[in-house]
């Protein structure tokens, strides 16, 4: 059997901290790395215990969850962390500045138990979790802070395929999606993706997405 996932668990409030170290000490492929009420700490932690994923709030004391992440899995630090960030509707304006701050993918709190579970085990395995929901709500409102790049898209190394799935991509669909509105297989949109990634030098879907904004592909 393949080890566990170790996650740490950092939010303020402890009756949430509570169900979800509960929920995921509940698991057979995961354990709880540890847990806390503040940023600081939690950076603390994860340097000292090392977890697979830490699950990261927004709004915390000492030490917000968008610093704590950018310390954890901004540009430039060693050995990053993977950042699940979770959050609520009423604080919109901090999902784009967790993604930048380097958090692979975001879930609201009001989320189904299976969904945070489904989330930190594909952020475990590297990939990215987008919400889709948050995605086309949050991600779509707040791009027009991102400064626009000055080349086009006509100066993009991708083909027209390429940049069609990196569109709907930036839309919020997941893999499956993609392939029932481009009829192809799952397999072959994970081909699309892996290309994109590679030809564009970026980590994961959620820096592809801030890409497709930041380019002017999405509308």
């Amino acid at each position: 059997m393949s080890a566990p996932i170790r996650v740490l668990v950092c939010d303020d409030q402890m009756l949430i901290r509570t169900g979800l170290v509960t929920i995921i000490g509940a698991q057979p492929d995961m354990e709880v790395a540890g847990e806390c009420g503040d940023g600081q700490t939690g950076v603390e932690l994860a340097h000292r215990v090392q977890p697979d994923v830490v699950v990261m709030d927004i709004r915390m004391p000492i030490l917000d969850g968008l610093e704590a992440t950018h310390l954890l899995a901004g540009a430039g630090v060693p050995h990053p962390v993977k950042v699940l960030v979770v959050t609520t509707f009423n604080l919109d304006e901090y999902i784009y500045e967790a993604l930048r701050a380097g958090a692979s993918g975001f879930l609201l709190k009001d989320a189904p138990p299976d969904r945070l579970l489904h989330g930190i085990r594909t952020v475990a395995t590297g990939a990215a979790l987008l919400d889709p929901d948050v995605t086309r709500r949050l991600v779509g409102r707040y791009a027009a802070r991102i400064r626009p790049a000055e080349h086009t898209p006509r100066d993009l190394p991708l083909t027209p395929r390429e940049l069609e799935v990196l569109r709907l991509i930036a839309d919020g669909l997941s893999n499956n999606e993609i392939a029932a509105a481009l009829v192809i297989s799952q397999e072959t949109v994970k081909t699309f993706v892996s290309r994109i990634l590679t030809k564009l030098q970026l980590r994961d879907r959620v820096q592809a997405v801030v890409y497709a904004y930041r380019h002017g592909l999405t509308t």
